[in-house]
C-alpha cells in the first residue's frame, strides 16, 4: 500500500514540474516574438508613437487602409483584430498606455460589436500568455469564471486555449514565422468577393450601453487621446438598417458612415468591404476628419 502511495505521489509531482517547465518555455517564447500578432506587437514592443490607432473588429481590420494615411506623413497602424469584441480593443488599449505608447488619435470602430458586453473568445486566448507577467491584464480578467485555474494552475490557459495558443502557434513563434496580420500596418485587405451578394441580417441585434465602450472614452479623457468612434459601411442589401438609428439614439456621439460606401462592388461579403471598398471608405474618413482644411 506504501509503495502505491508513493507511486502516485511520484506521478503527481512528476506532472507538476513537468506542467510548471511547460508553463514557463511557453511564457518565455511567447514573450521573446512580436511578429504573429497584434497583441503580442503590443507587449513585446517598446514605447511608440502614432497620430492615428484603428481599434475595433473584423470591421476596423478590413475597412480602414493605414496606407492612406501614412501616405499623407501620418504616423499610424490599425489594430483591428478580426473576431474581436469591444472587451479586447479596451484591454489593447491599457496595454498601449502601459508600454508609454503616445497616441494622438483614436478611431473606434463601433457597430455590430455593439449589441452586448460579450467577449471572443478566441482574442481572450491571445493575451493569456502575458496573464502572469501583466498586471492590467490580471485585473481585467479577475472577474472571470474560470481565473483562478488560468491564473494558479501550472500550464492549463495553454491546454484551455490549445487551438490559439498550443503547440503549432509555439512553433511558430519560436522560428520568428511572421503573421500576414501585421503586413501594411496592420491593415488586412480582403481580395475574394462574395457574388451575389447574402444579406447581412441585423434583426436579431440590439444595441446597448456598452461597458468597454465606456472604458475606452474614460482612458482616451484620461490621457488625452481624441476618441473618433464611428460606423463603417455595410451592404446596402442588409435587412434592418434601422439598427444604426438606434446606435446613435444611445451614443449621438458615434459618427454615422455606414453609408458613405454602399455600391455592391465595393464589398467582399455584404458586412465586409473589398480592398477597393476600404480604400474609397479609408479616403473618406481621412478627408472628413484629418485632411487640413483650406484657409480663406
Amino acid at each position: 500500500m506504501k509503495k502505491f502511495i508513493l507511486f502516485i505521489v511520484q506521478i503527481i509531482v512528476t506532472t507538476l514540474v513537468v506542467a510548471i517547465l511547460l508553463d514557463s518555455f511557453y511564457t518565455y517564447v511567447f514573450l521573446n516574438n512580436n511578429n504573429r500578432n497584434k497583441i503580442e506587437f503590443v507587449i513585446n514592443s517598446n514605447p511608440k508613437k502614432y497620430d492615428v490607432v484603428f481599434l475595433g473588429s473584423s470591421r476596423a481590420n478590413n475597412h480602414f487602409d493605414s496606407r492612406i494615411f501614412s501616405n499623407q506623413g501620418l504616423t499610424v497602424y490599425n489594430y483591428g483584430i478580426s473576431g474581436s469584441r469591444l472587451e479586447e480593443s479596451a484591454l489593447l488599449l491599457k496595454l498601449m498606455i502601459e508600454k508609454k505608447y503616445i497616441v494622438k488619435n483614436i478611431i473606434l470602430e463601433i457597430d455590430l460589436n455593439i449589441n452586448s458586453d460579450g467577449f471572443s473568445n478566441g482574442t481572450r486566448a491571445m493575451f493569456m500568455p502575458y496573464l502572469k507577467e501583466y498586471e492590467t491584464i490580471q485585473n481585467h480578467y479577475h472577474s472571470i469564471s474560470n481565473f483562478n485555474q488560468l491564473y494558479y494552475i501550472p500550464f492549463y490557459r495553454y491546454i484551455n486555449y490549445d487551438s490559439k495558443i498550443g503547440f503549432r502557434e509555439l512553433f511558430f513563434s519560436a522560428i520568428k514565422k511572421k503573421n500576414s496580420a501585421l503586413n501594411h500596418e496592420g491593415f488586412l485587405p480582403l481580395i475574394n468577393d462574395q457574388s451575389p451578394l447574402v444579406a447581412t441580417d441585423l434583426s436579431e441585434r440590439s444595441p446597448k450601453r456598452n461597458k468597454a465602450y465606456e472604458e475606452i472614452k474614460t482612458i482616451c479623457k484620461q490621457n488625452n487621446i481624441t476618441l473618433i468612434a464611428m460606423t463603417t459601411p455595410i451592404c446596402a442589401e442588409t435587412i434592418n438598417r434601422d439598427y444604426f438609428n438606434h446606435i446613435h439614439k444611445i451614443y449621438p456621439e458615434i459618427y454615422r458612415m455606414e453609408d458613405t460606401v454602399i455600391d455592391d462592388k465595393y464589398f467582399s461579403t455584404c458586412g465586409h468591404m473589398n480592398e477597393k471598398g476600404a480604400i474609397a471608405f479609408t479616403q473618406i474618413v481621412f478627408d472628413k476628419f484629418f485632411k487640413p482644411k483650406n484657409k480663406s
